[in-house]
């Protein structure tokens, strides 16, 4: 399945995006805020593999994130911690390289996974997850139209040893409609930078 917007496409992850991902990919700020980096070739080839067993457990659907214009890969994301008999499913394993970041790419990426789960899966709630201090994606995913949950104290062991407080947001069914309205209109009043 292939989600198509104006600027962006989503196409199914596979093992044949790995170098196209390491062109992209290696930047230490994409990494930052994620309990684990990816630095190199080996890496890139198992957080593609983690995502596929993923996906294969039925837990997720992984995405390569390109351009839309050129079918440059620029990115990935992924429906994660899916629960069919709660209608529930996370958006994240979120990164976009630096030269699209702050673009339209990332919210019309979530735009048409929202629509997605939805429309089409017939989702109840969405969910969104970041570092209590990224502080970047926090405010993307509120510009989204998410509401802010909580924070879950010491929820993950940061790759140097350090905790990682993590910061719940999510979208209900009951809200999609105005959500994708105030998206949609964004996106025509001015594209809307992500």
């Amino acid at each position: 399945m292939n989600l198509v917007g104006d600027v962006v496409q989503l196409v199914p992850l596979t093992v044949g995006h790995v170098d196209a991902l390491c062109e992209v990919g290696f930047d230490p700020e994409i990494w930052r805020w994620m309990p684990k980096g990816v630095r190199d070739r080996g890496a890139m080839q198992e957080w593609v593999e983690e995502a596929l067993t993923a996906q294969h457990a039925g837990s997720a659907i992984p995405f390569a994130t390109t351009l839309r214009e050129t079918g440059r890969v620029i990115g990935s994301t992924r429906f994660m911690n899916i629960d069919t008999s709660h209608r529930r499913a996370e958006i994240g394993a979120t990164w976009i390289a630096p030269a699209w970041q702050r673009s339209r790419v990332n919210t019309e990426a979530k735009y048409l996974m929202l629509r997605y789960a939805f429309e089409e899966q017939q989702r109840r709630r969405v969910e969104f997850k970041t570092s209590s201090q990224n502080i970047k994606s926090r405010t993307a995913i509120l510009r989204l139209g998410a509401t802010e949950e909580g924070t879950f104290r010491k929820h993950m062991i940061q790759e140097d040893g350090s905790n990682r407080d993590t910061v719940y947001f999510s979208i209900v069914d009951d809200e999609w409609p105005a959500v994708k309205a105030q998206l949609e209109t964004a996106f025509a009043r001015d594209g809307l930078r992500g």
